[in-house]
């Protein structure tokens, strides 16, 4: 096998010397060839998302999702928002966390996903809180889950040293269709004094 690499390589060098017009032209094509080939995996595993997506929209399908599933479609959905990233790592030894993730201009995120037909209690809210003052600290938590915070929950949520995202049963809803983004919408710059102009 190494004999036929070096003897190819050494036909590669000869065929280059030899038609150096040849070899670039050639070298020129693969590169190309090689980008295209990138461009369209790329455009393939963006339209099989999409379709990901589109098919699992709904909260009755996620009712029958299994947690792994449910944690896959929520890493898809911040893909396709723009996350980057974005890892998955639910399961045993996840450390309270789900998935992570970096959003370019706002930071690290660190999520957990709760696929309950109930409620999610206080608890479960305290352990996720507890991860993110220790392994995940300078996270911004995001707590998704099918269901509905009770209502000692939202309080210990929303009453944290960092207030979690919240995305329960009806905001996920809409975040699945890409109707209630979980970023926020960027300010637009204002414009700066013409020149001569004094600011106002």
């Amino acid at each position: 096998m190494a004999v036929a690499i070096v003897a190819a390589g050494g036909g590669v060098a000869w065929f280059a010397a030899e038609h150096p017009g040849w070899a670039a032209g050639i070298a020129g094509l693969l590169v190309v060839l090689f980008a295209g080939g990138l461009i369209l995996r790329r455009r393939a595993i963006e339209a099989g998302r999409r379709r990901f997506l589109a098919a699992n929209a709904e909260l009755e399908k996620v009712d029958l999702m299994s947690g792994p599933e449910f944690e896959h479609l929520v890493a898809e959905r911040m893909i396709a928002e723009g996350f980057r990233q974005v890892r998955e790592c639910g399961g045993r030894g996840d450390f309270g966390v789900d998935i992570t993730a970096v959003a370019p201009g706002h930071g690290r995120y660190a999520v957990q996903c709760k696929r309950y037909a109930g409620s999610v209690g206080a608890p479960e809210v305290r352990n996720f809180l507890g991860a993110l003052a220790n392994t995940f600290a300078g996270h911004t938590g995001v707590l998704v889950t099918s269901g509905r915070l009770t209502r000692q929950a939202r309080e210990e949520a929303l009453g944290a040293r960092e207030p979690l995202i919240l995305v329960e049963r009806d905001r996920l809803a809409d975040w699945l269709v890409g109707a209630a983004p979980l970023l926020p919408a960027r300010r637009a710059r204002r414009p700066g004094p013409l020149a001569g102009e004094e600011a106002t």
